[in-house]
């Protein structure tokens, strides 16, 4: 594997408060309606601690369903990058990884549903923030754990995913099984050292620190350049898991190596980049409000399709999106919802409302969190944009929502 360009960790929000918010709606444990809560413009600051539910009865958190016509599947893989030796876990030790593959699905009444994150790193998490949750209050995906591979006439288009710093792979689950529902299988990584994660044997593993971890974006970029090599793997018919656990019906032989992409948010929108400007393999690269802050400074173009959807790490206010920006030779676009925060376009979007009534949040304490961009919009943009996106440049399927303006999301800008 060769060398992947590396960046400066971004800058800006570091998302422990909003962690600290959610740990403790968890722990209070309710679900309302996603519309349930709208409000005007403020500025007043958002809670810290739990106060008493003032509405819902106690249950789960949800996220919406996808749209896709297809039933979602997911399977977990325990992965070692032999490439990489492991300093920090030790001599002849190489980069350990777990990861999740989300494909279209058939037959699934038979098969569990997948927790938004397992149960050891979920307790793990809440434990950092202070809060202890039974996990069968947290929210549920739809994806559906082993469940046989719906194969049609083609192979899956190959998505991977790099989640943000300090957080987990499930981050953008709203996202992942969007695309996975409309026939993509989407792989998502934890990344060593900057994850929440649960290994097979029941190790659990927490974000570290120090200057000589390995977590910087040309760190993250790596990783998703091996889940590349994974998917290669998978579509010859081989198994990359250590383990050799069975693998969901259907699911070796059915990825397409020729048409593969990848996304992040945060540090994994950096990650992204660099990865996609090392990488031919990667056809088409999105940015979730990723800083551009790259060492060494971009030297290259790139002549392959890139969108950006900024909220904070603006071309107006980071020179180094801007410097990015300029170095894009090929189809690019970058749009921006106005209101958005840098969590905007993530699953937080669809949780932070039903906290805000759970714990008895104004309006303003909401927004604080979320932007001023409405939650119901917010969703609908993460559903449609990306999945429009990959479906141009990876499918060749023609669609007009990239070419400007839409009156079904009135938010969204598109920036010169």
């Amino acid at each position: 594997m060769t060398t992947t360009p590396t960046a400066a960790p971004p800058t800006g929000r570091t998302g422990l408060s909003r962690r600290r918010m959610l740990g403790a709606a968890l722990a209070a444990g309710a679900a309302v309606p996603l519309a349930a809560v709208a409000g005007p413009a403020w500025a007043a600051p958002a809670p810290t601690a739990p106060t008493t539910p003032t509405a819902g009865a106690p249950g789960r958190l949800t996220l919406p369903e996808p749209t896709g016509p297809h039933p979602v599947g997911q399977v977990r893989l325990h992965l070692v990058d032999r490439s990489r030796p492991d300093a920090i876990a030790g001599p002849g030790k190489f980069r350990e990884l777990m990861a999740t593959v989300w494909y279209p699905a058939r037959d699934v009444e038979r098969y569990p549903v997948a927790p938004w994150m397992p149960a050891g790193a979920l307790k793990a998490f809440l434990s950092d923030v202070g809060v202890a949750l039974d996990p069968a209050l947290a929210p549920l995906t739809s994806g559906h754990t082993g469940a046989p591979v719906r194969r049609s006439g083609r192979r899956l288009p190959v998505v991977v995913y790099a989640h943000g710093a300090h957080s987990h792979q499930g981050d953008h689950t709203i996202m992942v099984q969007e695309l996975a529902s409309h026939g993509y299988a989407v792989i998502t990584v934890a990344h060593a050292y900057d994850s929440f994660t649960e290994f097979p044997d029941g190790r659990i593993a927490v974000p570290m620190g120090g200057p000589n971890t390995p977590t910087a974006p040309g760190d993250f970029a790596a990783d998703l350049r091996f889940l590349l090599d994974c998917a290669e793997q998978l579509a010859a018919g081989c198994n990359p898991d250590v383990d050799g656990q069975e693998l969901p019906k259907g699911l070796l032989g059915s990825l397409d190596p020729q048409r593969m992409g990848a996304f992040g948010w945060s540090k994994g929108g950096t990650a992204t980049a660099c990865a996609t400007l090392a990488d031919r393999r990667i056809r088409a690269g999105l940015s979730l409000d990723g800083p551009m802050q790259m060492r060494p400074a971009l030297s290259g173009d790139l002549d392959r399709p890139f969108m950006m959807m900024t909220a904070e790490f603006t071309r107006a206010t980071d020179p180094t999106a801007e410097q990015f920006w300029e170095h894009l030779r090929g189809w690019r676009l970058n749009i921006q919802a106005q209101g958005a925060l840098h969590s905007s376009y993530g699953d937080s979007q669809a949780l932070y409302p039903q906290v805000a009534q759970l714990l008895g949040w104004s309006p303003q304490q909401l927004q604080d969190v979320i932007g001023t961009l409405d939650p119901d919009e917010a969703v609908r943009i993460q559903q449609a944009y990306p999945l429009a996106f990959f479906d141009e440049h990876l499918r060749h399927r023609g669609g007009h929502l990239l070419d400007g303006p839409s009156r079904d999301f009135p938010a969204v800008t598109y920036l010169p």
